[in-house]
């Protein structure tokens, strides 16, 4: 292991990769957390477990980044209204997405340079997500879909000249 850090996050196994949750105090991670989780048992996302909530270790190994809860944390989620919950959770997940909340660079649509983040020497995609947005749409359209912004084709005619209309015929274009 090189690199081992704790830091103030949180995170949760979504399938094969972990969602590594960044962000001020009181910005949603929890939040987001337990809603990631739920998603899972719902079926609306694949099987979504706690890694750690709060504060978690990052590990470098092999050039991947890998997460596992502080040791006291392990298996303990705050839940907004009613404190410090139980959950199932797993002792380490390896990182495949950062969330970053209530972040600076958040827009509508992002260059590229803000959609990935160096973390102890790794490359990972990145989503910025601005301070009072819902994290979960964002999120879970990020684990659920693929770029498709090499099929997509501006209309030429945008009213708003800004090139981001999408023809109705894609199917056919």
């Amino acid at each position: 292991m090189t690199g081992e850090a704790s830091v103030h996050a949180s995170a949760v196994l979504v399938g094969e990769r972990a969602v590594l949750i960044r962000g001020p105090s009181g910005s949603g991670k929890s939040r987001l957390a337990f809603d990631l989780i739920l998603a899972g048992r719902a079926g609306q996302l694949p099987p979504a477990v706690l890694v750690g909530d709060d504060r978690v270790h990052l590990d470098t190994v092999a050039e991947q980044l890998w997460v596992r809860p502080a040791p006291g944390l392990a298996g303990l989620i705050e839940i907004r209204g009613l404190g410090i919950r139980r959950c199932d959770f797993v002792r380490k997940a390896r990182v495949g997405l950062v969330a970053d909340l209530a972040a600076g660079d958040a827009e509508r649509l992002l260059p590229p340079e803000a959609r990935t983040i160096r973390l102890n020497g790794v490359e990972l995609p990145r989503i910025p997500v601005a301070a009072g947005f819902d994290p979960f749409p964002l999120i879970a359209a990020a684990l659920t879909t693929t770029d498709g912004s090499d099929s997509v084709k501006p209309l030429d005619d945008c009213p708003k000249g800004i090139g981001n209309h999408i023809s109705p015929n894609i199917a056919t274009d």
